[in-house]
C-alpha cells in the first residue's frame, strides 16, 4: 500500500517520494528487530555521512561511517540532531554529521532514526528512562532492605553490580525527570519522589548542573542506604546561598543534625539568633555575610554597604545576643547558633 502511494505521488513531488522511501526504510528494519548498532550503522549507509545515536542511561554512543564501519575518529561538527523520547521524556539523542549544510531528508531520516531507537529501548530494555518505581527505589536506600533484596532492585533499575551509585536528595519546584537529566546527563539516573523530598541514584553526579532554585544533599558512603541518611543531613544544611551540600564536606557540622531538637530550642544562642529572624531582617541578613566570610569588609562588600555601617549592625546585634561577634570564640558561637537554627528551620 505504502508502494503504490509512493508510485502515485512521485510525479508530484520528488521530496515526498524520498521522505516516503524513508520511512519504509525504517519500518523494514523495526521489522527485521535490529539493535541499536544496527540501526546506526544503517542510517549512515542511507545518509551517506557519520550517523549516531547516544542514550543518557549508559552513556556509549554508536557511530559508524557510511561503509558500514564503526566510526572511531574524533566526532565531526553535527550538522543536525534529533532528541530521543521514550513515554514523554527525552532518554537520547541521535544525529548526523554530515560535511556542509544538512540534506533534503535529514530532518525526516533523523525523526524516524528517534523514533526507531526508543522502539528498540522499549523492546529490549531495561528502559532508561529517569522517573523510576518509588517501591524501587525505596528498597535500595531503605536501612531495614537486606543485601539481596537492594541489589536485586539496583538491577531492575538499571545499574551494575560493580558500579557505586550516588544518593542526592532534591527539593525543587521543578520536576524530578528534569533535574536528573541536568546533573547526569550523559549516565544513568533513577528519580523518584519519596514523602516530602525527591531521590535521584546515580553513578555519577555533576552538581554544578543544578538548576537555579533547587537545592540538593549528595551523600557520600558506598552502602546505598547510608548514602541516602546522609543525602538528607546535607540536604538541611542547604541555603540559598548555598544550594548544594556535600556530606563529605561536612565534617564534624554532620554531627549538629543528629542534636535532639528540645536541646537546641533551649540553647540560648539559638534562641537569639531565632529572635533576630524574627526581627530586622536586615540584621539576620548581615549576621548571615559575617558568618560566611569571617570579615566586616568582606560582608559589607557582600551586602553592598559601607564597611562602617555593617561594623555598627553587628556591634548592635552582639548587644542583643549576647555574643562578641568580633571575638574569634563570639564568630565560632555565632557561626554554630545559626547553622543550628538553618536545622530546625529545614
Amino acid at each position: 500500500m505504502v508502494e503504490a502511494l509512493a508510485a502515485r505521488l512521485s510525479h508530484l513531488d520528488s521530496h515526498v517520494e524520498g521522505a516516503l522511501r524513508v520511512v519504509m526504510f525504517y519500518d523494514t528494519l523495526m521489522r527485521r528487530r535490529v539493535d541499536l548498532p544496527a540501526l546506526a550503522r544503517a542510517s549512515a549507509g542511507l545518509a551517506e555521512c557519520v550517523a549516531g545515536i547516544r542514550l543518557r542511561g549508559t552513556g556509549r554512543a554508536h557511530r559508524f561511517s557510511p561503509d558500514g564501519r564503526e566510526a572511531t575518529g574524533p566526532p565531526a561538527p553535527e550538522s543536525s540532531a534529533v532528541p530521543v523520547a521514550l513515554d514523554d521524556e527525552e532518554i537520547g539523542r541521535v544525529w548526523l554529521e554530515r560535511p556542509g549544510p544538512p540534506g533534503p531528508l535529514d530532518e525526516v531520516l533523523l525523526d524516524r532514526l528517534a523514533i526507531a531507537a526508543a522502539a528498540v529501548v522499549e523492546r529490549y530494555g531495561p528502559a532508561r528512562t529517569t522517573m523510576a518505581d518509588p517501591a524501587l527505589v525505596e528498597l535500595v536506600i531503605s536501612a531495614d532492605s537486606d543485601e539481596a533484596a537492594r541489589a536485586r532492585a539496583l538491577r531492575l533499575l538499571g545499574f551494575a553490580a560493580d558500579l557505586p551509585v550516588r544518593v542526592v536528595a532534591v527539593r525543587s519546584s521543578l520536576p524530578l525527570d528534569r533535574i536528573g537529566g541536568l546533573v547526569c546527563p550523559e549516565r544513568l539516573v533513577k528519580a523518584a519522589p519519596l514523602r516530602d523530598v525527591g531521590v535521584l541514584l546515580a553513578t555519577t553526579v555533576d552538581a554544578t548542573r543544578l538548576p537555579a532554585g533547587a537545592r540538593a544533599g549528595i551523600g557520600a558512603a558506598d552502602s546505598p542506604d547510608r548514602s541516602w541518611r546522609e543525602a538528607r543531613a546535607a540536604l538541611r544544611f542547604t541555603t540559598e546561598r548555598r544550594p548544594v551540600v556535600h556530606h563529605a564536606e561536612l565534617g564534624a557540622l554532620a554531627l549538629l543534625a543528629h542534636l535532639p531538637e528540645d536541646v537546641v530550642r533551649d540553647n540560648a544562642d539559638v534562641a537569639a539568633v531565632a529572635g533576630l529572624a524574627t526581627g530586622s531582617p536586615g540584621d539576620l541578613e548581615t549576621l548571615e555575610a559575617y558568618c560566611a566570610t569571617g570579615s566586616v569588609r568582606r560582608a559589607a562588600d557582600q551586602l553592598h554597604l559601607h564597611h562602617s555601617s555593617v561594623a555598627r549592625r553587628l556591634e548592635q546585634i552582639g548587644r542583643c545576643t549576647g555574643i562578641a561577634l568580633t571575638e574569634p570564640t563570639g564568630l565560632v558561637r555565632a557561626r554554630l547558633a545559626l547553622t543550628t537554627w538553618r536545622l530546625l528551620d529545614s
